[in-house]
């Protein structure tokens, strides 16, 4: 694995570091250490930094001569040399609904890969998925672990709205889209949790690093969840490790 990375800027606001290596649950953890590391150099809460699968994105609030001091001092750190930071790890359970209600493609999936609706929802709930990064929507979870079985390529014509909450799959991974939007992911059912509150001290639900273990719910239990999470009931059932 390439541990140093290319280092580019990023716009007016921004220095863009990609590596060159394919996304794993190791390379994950490599790009935390990153983070964590150029957290500390930088000292600077103003400057958020981002990850992707392969890459970090440091974004500034304003036009800084600090941004332009900080790209020399990133070309000048060696990451090969990098020790991987203890992160605590998170692992989540996530609860979804797989009615048809709600499973928009949960029949024509089963179908394409010759299998129960029933045995598409066990495989679907039984791995530990990753969080790998939050995206294209605020909130948004790619997440890694898919049952090769289940991948499938995106729709050839995406829906112009699905509802908030909805579970979808897109060649080798799951995810969650956290409020009404386009989508053209196969949607297999809905995930009735709040995954982004802009008013929130931690605006999303989850973050790069997290664990997800998904749980089948009834419809009537699906209702039941939304009214508690409304209403600031909900207990989210978690579970902490460093990893």
């Amino acid at each position: 694995m390439a541990k140093n990375p290319t280092i580019s800027h990023y716009g007016d606001l921004g220095i863009l570091l990609q590596w060159d290596f394919n996304f794993s649950p190791e390379n994950l953890k490599f790009l935390l250490s990153a983070k964590a590391k150029i957290d500390r150099m930088l000292n600077n809460p103003g400057v958020e930094v981002i990850n992707t699968y392969t890459a970090l994105l440091l974004i500034y609030p304003v036009v800084a001569t600090t941004r332009l001091n900080d790209f020399k001092r990133l070309q000048e750190m060696d990451f090969s040399s990098l020790e991987n930071v203890s992160i605590e790890q998170r692992e989540i359970e996530i609860p979804v609904c797989y009615d048809l209600h709600f499973g928009l493609d949960l029949e024509f999936l089963a179908k394409e890969k010759e299998v129960s609706i029933e045995s598409l929802i066990i495989m679907h709930t039984a791995p530990i998925y990753t969080v790998y990064f939050i995206g294209f929507l605020p909130g948004f979870p790619y997440l890694g672990g898919l049952d090769e079985r289940l991948a499938f390529a995106r729709k050839k014509e995406p829906r112009s709205k699905i509802e908030k909450g909805a579970v979808g799959i897109a060649e080798n991974q799951t995810g969650i889209y956290p409020q009404a939007s386009p989508a053209g992911w196969q949607i297999i059912g809905n995930c009735p949790l709040t995954l982004f509150n802009p008013v929130a001290t931690a605006p999303c639900l989850l973050k790069a690093g997290d664990q997800i273990r998904f749980k089948s719910v009834d419809k009537r239990e699906h209702e039941v969840i939304k009214t508690a999470v409304n209403s600031g009931d909900y207990k989210l059932q978690i579970s902490t490790k460093n990893g």
